[in-house]
Order: structure tokens, then C-alpha cells, then sequence
């Protein structure tokens, strides 16, 4: 059984999502605004938690922010925004999938399975060592020559998926399946940013590379530096 909270304004919605998955054995608690939604999740934190972005009360963007500063929960926004940069500005906010309305139940239950499924294969990982830098996938923290870098929930993912494959180049298609959760690939500029902010916190550039290395045509690499 899964204890599942869903923060969505439209009654019809949730009470359709509680019926649905009720049946299918899931514990579901359901709240209409996002302030309360928070507090639900702090106060009785549950294994997964739906979002609405279009909420009465808080933008669920903003929510998701705040929610995750003290929580790593999984979240998965259900929503009608189905604009491209809007789903990848909502992963990159800390979500950890994104599904665009209308949904079936089956279709929730199916993410809802997955996530949890990485969250608990994530939790089981040791850390990772690469020279200098040192990934804690439970802890959700990276360090380079002791000193914790401040990585947002995407840069994470990037960082700790190429150090868990150190030294072998992995193609941008691959990145956009296992890391941003699209199979059938995505804007290539995605990965360029995100590693370019990577590398930036890890203080080095394109033209100056250290951990990490883009192969032309190929994808990109991280490895370390003083080998």
C-alpha cells in the first residue's frame, strides 16, 4: 500500500483520483489548496505526493520549492501545463516526474510505482568517490575536496548518474531517458545548460574542463582530472 497525497484545486479531480485509487488499495488523502497540502506533508509525510501547478492559494512551482527545502518526498506534478520549458523548469524546481492532464489513475499509479522505485534503489547506493569529489546519493549531497556543493535537484541527478559511470562517455539521449525521465529524447540544449552549470559549480568550463568532458557527437563524460 502506498500513502499517497494529492494537493489539486478541482473537487471532481480529486475525488475521482481518492475513488480510483482507494479501490486499487492505495491510502490517499487529499487537500484542495497548496499551504495546506505543505503541511500535510510535513506534519504526516507521506511515500508520494501529486501537485497540481494551478492552485488557489500559492503558485505549485512556488510550493514545490518550499516543500522541497524541507522535504525529499517524491513529487509528481500533474498538471495542464504541457509546454515543454514549463515541464522542464518544474523538474529542474526539484519534481520528480511531470503528467499532463487528463491522466488515468492507471497512468498516476504507473508513475507513482516508478518513482518510488528510484527513490528506494537511490537510498541503497554508497557513495561514490571520483578523486576529489565525493557523491552521497541518500544524502543527496556532493562534496569537492570536502566543501558541499550547492547543486539544485537536477544538477544532482546529472552529477551523481556520470559519477556512478565514471570514465565512460554517456550519450545525451541516454541522459534524457534516466535523468530527465524522457525515453524519447528532448532538447539537446537542456543537457548543454545543465552541464554547463554543473561545471561551473565544480569550477572549471568548456574551454578549461576538469571532472568533466563533453565528447563531440558522442555525449559527455565525467572522470577524474588528475589522472
Amino acid at each position: 500500500m502506498t500513502r499517497v497525497l494529492i494537493v489539486e484545486d478541482d473537487a471532481r479531480i480529486r475525488d475521482a483520483l481518492h475513488r480510483a485509487l482507494t479501490g486499487r488499495g492505495h491510502e490517499v488523502r487529499i487537500v484542495g489548496t497548496g499551504l495546506t497540502g505543505l503541511q500535510e506533508a510535513v506534519d504526516d509525510p507521506p511515500d508520494v505526493v501529486v501537485l497540481d501547478l494551478g492552485l488557489p492559494d500559492i503558485d505549485g512551482r512556488q510550493l514545490l520549492s518550499m516543500l522541497r527545502a524541507v522535504s525529499q518526498v517524491p513529487v509528481i506534478v500533474a498538471t495542464a501545463r504541457d509546454d515543454e520549458s514549463e515541464m522542464v523548469a518544474t523538474l529542474d524546481a526539484g519534481a520528480d516526474d511531470y503528467i499532463v492532464k487528463p491522466y488515468s489513475a492507471g497512468q498516476l499509479e504507473a508513475r507513482t510505482r516508478a518513482v518510488l522505485r528510484r527513490s528506494r534503489t537511490e537510498a541503497d547506493e554508497p557513495a561514490i568517490v571520483v578523486g576529489a569529489l565525493t557523491v552521497d546519493p541518500p544524502a543527496r549531497t556532493a562534496r569537492l575536496r570536502g566543501q558541499e556543493l550547492d547543486l539544485t535537484k537536477r544538477e544532482f541527478d546529472l552529477l551523481a548518474y556520470l559519477a556512478a559511470r565514471a570514465g565512460r562517455v554517456v550519450s545525451k539521449r541516454k541522459l534524457m531517458a534516466d535523468v530527465w525521465d524522457q525515453p524519447h529524447g528532448g532538447a539537446d540544449k537542456t543537457i548543454d545548460v545543465h552541464v554547463s552549470w554543473l561545471r561551473h559549480k565544480l569550477g572549471e568550463s568548456a574551454a578549461s574542463p576538469g571532472f568533466i568532458t563533453t565528447v563531440r557527437g558522442v555525449g559527455v563524460k565525467l572522470s577524474d582530472p588528475a589522472t
